[in-house]
């Protein structure tokens, strides 16, 4: 996708949910009956859920306003094709009954805090502009301006409520924020108070703010959203600048990876969630490709787009019940870039396949020549992973392929490092749980490194980092974990038992070497809102997941359980951490006893002395997602 195999459809994909199926609902009586809705078109995919979709019970921890607009030109509008407005409404209705305590903070918070003054936008030497930090993707903050000595004395210094909130950029005095609810944040980064908000701006990528002069203010924040369009701000306002035209027509694909910028030229992503519809017999199964795309910067045209996956498309005849079928397919790209300036390449990592049909493309590392877009070299790690939703279980998917894939894409950004000898390796994690060293310049594997058992929701999911001499390799293992919980129960969500291996490991990037690894903590956790339902059912699950973030001495790594954890970089050793859903939080934005959640998904951002980080990220395993997510803004001494 992909951000999608088990990987997360995504948490969109935790939306497959609310509408797997709902594509032939009759236009709606006068008073639609949400309930027989449900009933007769989305409960055979849920009650019991069936591969990634969530069950009944985890449903009822959407947001409303999520469900209304996934269906209502989000990521899940093909499958409502015929549904009428009241028809959506009556669906997301019936599949919230928790909506009412979610939104009490919304009825009680009234306006939003908004700043004093809006000062202009001067940049700093402890900016965080952008998801990787620097175009080498390392998100390391090389003057994050708070000491190592400094980090066991931070506290939360604000919070601010959100649906869905993702990872924040940081220039100067101003944070950029988006989430999955539709709308677009600039806040101040010391207070929390508003600069501007923008609606209907629902994004899974973290903003990138840069010098534009096509903007006004001359900044602009960039991010992908709805139809699979990308829109530059003038980060000084959040006045639309520019929108692209839709970077792909097939009606899955969506836009996950965050957009990196080069020159002139902006750098695109395309994932989707056609794995997850695939899931479904009368789905003609499949057709999407991932791609990269360059955009001018100005303008926003399409300069090129290129599909790692080149082969031809063709039949594969028809499913069990007659539906054509047809690939290959896949190959998604759902994490950001990584520049090569020197080289003028852009190297991307792909997701699996969604057919049989043979393909260099998938779970590959790729390497894009940043001036046409042609290919300059592509190394494929596993041949035929071959997936779509609902084929692990018991009852399989009509279209599932032959064979079978393990699901483990390129989920994470690959980092471009530089040695100690001056020469670079590219570094990349895959969701099987092996770290990879690539030569930059041809694509040869130098090393590789297994740091975990790997599974569908990783293994590696979404990213590692680096400083200037080590590599960070946070390792899931969800699956593992959470079938370790259920097997106890006598509810197995695994064939086999797996011995999972959660934690973060350093390696030597030179030689793939590790020098430390420390596991994840056996650790209590108190979720407000467990939107996991029968595939966790409410335990904290230790899975580290989420992408880290460094600085000089410390690397901060958060847990599906809620705890954030500082490290030392030499050693391994935990300086400091902090349980996210070990207290609520009265936040600026007026929420009293807003609860925090799971941390998983892009990771803490260091900046100016601060580290924020996002508690309750709705990611792919939904473990401790609440629906409403916090922001947490850290400070050493909360000051």
């Amino acid at each position: 996708m992909k951000q999608a195999s088990w990987s997360g459809v995504f948490a969109a994909v935790s939306l497959i949910g609310s509408v797997l199926g709902l594509g032939s609902v009759a236009q709606a009586q006068s008073a639609p009956d949400g309930a027989a809705i449900f009933k007769q078109h989305c409960q055979s995919c849920h009650e019991p859920a069936i591969g990634r979709a969530p069950n009944r019970a985890a449903l009822g921890y959407r947001r409303r306003g999520e469900v209304i607009n996934a269906l209502s030109g989000g990521v899940m509008t093909p499958m409502a094709v015929g549904l009428s407005a009241a028809d959506i409404k009556a669906v997301a209705s019936y599949l919230t009954p928790f909506e009412d305590y979610f939104a009490q903070s919304t009825a009680s918070a009234g306006p939003e805090p908004k700043c004093k003054s809006n000062p202009p936008i001067k940049p700093g030497p402890t900016d965080w502009a952008s998801l990787g930090m620097d175009g080498a993707s390392s998100r390391f903050q090389p003057h994050p301006g708070l000491r190592a000595a400094d980090v066991p004395r931070l506290k939360v210094k604000w919070a601010f409520t959100m649906s869905g909130g993702g990872q924040p950029t940081v220039v100067g005095d101003w944070l950029f924020v988006t989430n999955r609810g539709g709308k677009f944040y600039a806040l101040d980064a010391h207070t929390g108070c508003v600069h501007w908000s923008v609606d209907g701006a629902g994004s899974r990528t973290t903003p990138m703010v840069i010098r534009l002069t096509a903007s006004p203010s001359g900044w602009a924040t960039i991010i992908g959203g709805a139809s699979r369009q990308v829109t530059a701000y003038d980060a000084a306002t959040g006045k639309p600048i520019w929108k692209s035209a839709p970077l792909d027509s097939n009606p899955q694909a969506l836009l996950t990876g965050t957009p990196v910028v080069s020159g002139d030229k902006l750098f695109v992503p395309v994932s989707s969630l056609e794995e997850a519809f695939g899931s479904s017999p009368t789905y003609s199964c499949c057709t999407f490709r991932g791609s990269l795309a360059a955009l001018d910067l100005k303008t926003g045209k399409r300069l090129w787009q290129t599909h790692p996956i080149g082969e031809r498309l063709h039949s594969l005849g028809k499913n069990a019940i007659g539906t054509p079928l047809q690939g290959p397919a896949g190959g998604a790209i759902w994490s950001a870039p990584t520049l090569d300036p020197k080289r003028r390449l852009i190297y991307a990592g792909t997701g699996d396949s969604y057919t049989a049909a043979p393909t260099k493309g998938a779970d590959a590392m790729v390497a894009f020549d940043m001036d046409t877009g042609k290919i300059r070299w592509l190394r494929q790690v596993t041949a035929d992973d071959n997936f779509v939703v609902g084929c692990y279980d018991a009852k399989k998917s009509a279209n599932c392929p032959s064979p079978d894939g393990p699901d483990v894409d390129f989920g994470a950004s690959p980092v471009l490092m530089t040695l100690p000898s001056g020469a670079q390796v590219l570094v990349a994690g895959q969701k099987a749980g092996w770290v990879y060293g690539f030569n930059p310049a041809d694509g040869k594997v130098l090393w590789k490194t297994k740091v975990g058992a790997g599974s569908a929701i990783g293994g590696i999911e979404w990213g590692i980092g680096a400083d200037r001499r080590t590599v960070f390799a946070p390792n899931s293992d969800a699956f593992p974990l959470i079938d370790e919980v259920m097997r106890a129960k006598g509810k197995p969500v695994l064939p086999t038992p797996i011995a999972g291996k959660p934690g973060l490991t350093a390696l030597d990037p030179a030689s793939g070497r590790i020098r430390w690894q420390v596991p994840a903590p056996v650790a209590p956790c108190h979720y407000a809102g467990d939107r996991s339902g029968d595939r966790a059912e409410g335990a904290c699950i230790r899975a580290q997941s989420a992408a880290p973030g460094v600085m000089p001495g410390v690397v901060f790594s958060g847990t599906m359980d809620g705890w954030l954890r500082a490290y030392d970089t030499s050693s391994g050793k935990i300086l400091w951490a902090f349980s996210t859903t070990g207290q609520t939080y009265d936040t600026v934005n007026g929420v009293k006893g807003q609860p925090g959640g799971g941390i998983d998904g892009m990771g803490p951002t260091i900046a100016d002395g601060m580290v924020f980080t996002m508690s309750g990220f709705n990611g792919a395993a939904q473990i401790g997602a609440n629906g409403a997510n916090v922001l947490l803004a850290f400070s050493v001494d909360g000051k």
